[in-house]
């Protein structure tokens, strides 16, 4: 599969909807992922994150403009341990439940599925980074309607043990702008991790389409101690 640059992706797609990266820094020592949202409805653009204990949530800019709330407002990061979570839902809560109790993150997410936002069935993607002992792997999952059609859901589950330094996986909810919008197909694009965590942020932020891009999320962990650092950006501030 060939090494894609992230900005490039992200400046060729006026609308992948939310994505998630994950990877590792290019000196091997940092676990990288980032959470994007974006919106074509007021409803979905009247949104910033807000860090909530050691994960982020997502609420209103501006309250007395909230609409329905049901699928716009949510924890897309929760840490769990040596966990931390990252998804374009409430399936944040699911997976944290699930893994809770000692279920994989695969079993945690088999109560779910794709969106009930027809006609275009949202997928479901998510993210799960484990830091223990030194060593990282992640891994990533999506669920999502059988070619828009509703009455089946398919799951995948991409896991990456040793994840490559420079290197990450890039999934976001949609190919492309249209109507409806079209799921993402395949398995998640391999792209390189370039920068420190400011670098990397300003990077995203800036290739992400000026007119649809709401929120940025971006946390670099230490793999040996764990510490992280967090950056958030808001197009409403």
């Amino acid at each position: 599969m060939k090494l894609l640059s992230l900005s490039e992706e992200l400046k060729n797609n006026s609308y992948p909807g939310r994505g998630i990266v994950i990877g590792k820094s290019a000196d091997g020592k940092t676990a990288v992922t980032a959470y994007f949202i974006m919106g074509r409805s007021s409803n979905s653009r009247n949104r910033v994150f807000v860090e909530d204990g050691e994960g982020i949530r997502t609420q209103a800019f501006d309250p007395s403009k909230l609409e329905d709330p049901s699928l716009i407002i949510y924890a897309p990061v929760r840490v769990l341990g040596n966990k931390t979570i990252v998804t374009n839902g409430d399936q944040t809560d699911t997976i944290y439940a699930g893994m809770d109790r000692q279920q994989t993150f695969e079993q945690s997410l088999r109560c779910r599925e794709f969106e009930p936002d027809g006609p275009n069935y949202t997928p479901r993607i998510s993210g799960i980074m484990h830091i223990e002992n030194g060593n990282y792997n992640f891994a990533m999952s999506i669920l999502k309607s059988s070619d828009g059609n509703p009455e089946s859901c398919s799951r995948f589950t991409y896991a990456y043990e040793k994840p490559l330094s420079g290197e990450g996986r890039f999934i976001h909810t949609y190919m492309n702008d249209g109507n409806p919008l079209p799921s993402f197909e395949g398995e998640p694009k391999r792209i390189a991790i370039e920068g420190d965590i400011d670098s990397f942020t300003k990077n995203v932020w800036e290739s992400l389409n000026e007119d649809n891009k709401v929120s940025l999320f971006v946390r670099f962990i230490d793999i040996e101690t764990g510490k992280y650092e967090t950056r958030i950006v808001n197009k409403n501030h």
